[in-house]
């Protein structure tokens, strides 16, 4: 039997991939973090599914229902927020079921900063603006960043920055930024992308931190930086000009 692991996306329901909501609709057993994936996907588990909500459980009693259901010869949906490639403690749960040779497949799903831009409506890369997007986070309780991983490294290239679970320490994150992009760099803070109370705030470094403090905002929000977020003066990409011969394109 197999674990899918899916990527259910940034929050609303319709967001998940068409491969996602199938595999969930064969699976007998559900597993899901009930504090950040949306009921509404639970609706398509099949009639008499065994769901379980996993945000109070450990890893090991995780691992321990997943061997138990596919011991009993049961496909597991297991479901996680946005996408699962970043954050998502994958890693982990892959390592466990290597151990026990329980087979997987891996689904991805909406990733939360590409939820944020289109809320934004901005694109995060420009021609000759910025052409990198940094994914980052600042340390937590859970987890200390490399000694490498600084902000201050990853500001030092003036790509935007996307710098998630880090809303309770923004004003350190701008503080450590400011120096590299400048006070009127554009910043936005999203806080749920795509979920009914999404909240956005849009402002520079320089204002950022007093707008955000009059969000009633969560760990789930946000923090974006970079001039991507405001230029309006960029060049257009040679992707689509009538001068760009490609070979797709006769002449």
């Amino acid at each position: 039997m197999t674990v899918h692991f899916i990527g259910a996306g940034p929050g609303a329901a319709d967001l998940i991939t068409i491969r996602g909501r199938d595999l969930i609709a064969r699976s007998p057993v559900c597993l899901y973090a009930g504090s950040l994936v949306p009921q509404a996907l639970l609706t398509h588990c099949p009639a008499g599914a065994e769901i379980v909500d996993t945000a109070p459980m450990t890893l090991d009693e995780i691992v321990a229902r997943i061997e138990k259901a596919t011991g009993e010869g049961k496909d597991v949906a297991r479901l996680h927020s946005g996408d699962l490639s970043i954050w998502s403690a994958l890693g982990e749960q892959l390592r466990r079921l290597d151990q026990l040779k329980i087979s997987y497949t891996i689904t991805p799903g909406v990733p939360a900063f590409a939820a944020a831009s289109a809320a934004l409506a901005r694109e995060l890369t420009l021609p000759e603006v910025a052409q990198s997007v940094v994914l980052t986070r600042t340390s937590g309780r859970a987890s200390s960043m490399p000694e490498t991983e600084t902000l201050e490294a990853f500001a030092a290239t003036r790509a935007t920055l996307a710098v998630h679970l880090s809303i309770h320490t923004i004003a350190d994150v701008v503080q450590r930024v400011l120096p590299y992009y400048g006070a009127d760099c554009p910043a936005a803070v999203v806080c749920r992308a795509t979920w009914p109370d999404e909240q956005i705030v849009r402002g520079t470094l320089a204002t950022i931190v007093a707008q955000a403090s009059e969000m009633s905002v969560e760990r789930t929000a946000l923090i974006l930086v970079g001039e991507a977020l405001g230029r309006e003066d960029f060049r257009e990409s040679a992707l689509y000009s009538v001068d760009y011969r490609r070979r797709f394109r006769g002449g």
